[in-house]
């Protein structure tokens, strides 16, 4: 199934410079049983993402959104990026 994520990270720091914030999102294939892991660990870990990205020093606060796609919001997608 295609699947929307979006990462949003407010008051970090990557390689000693600090951001307010950053949204990063992105479409992938993926089994349902991949979301439910990634949800599992996201939710369990407190270091989940400063151990996964590389310069990452520190997050103050962060979000992470999983939207199930179809295939018309992949064409408004595909539409808005052009």
């Amino acid at each position: 199934m295609k699947v929307k994520f979006t990462l949003t990270m407010d008051d970090l720091t990557v390689d000693d410079l600090h951001y307010d914030e950053v949204v990063i999102d992105w479409i992938s294939e993926v089994e349902q049983e991949e979301v439910l892991d990634l949800s599992q660990k996201w939710i369990t870990s407190q270091n989940f993402l400063t151990r996964r990205m590389i310069g990452l020093q520190r997050v103050g606060e962060s979000s992470l959104t999983i939207e199930p796609l179809d295939e018309s919001s992949i064409r408004d997608e595909n539409a808005m990026s052009e």
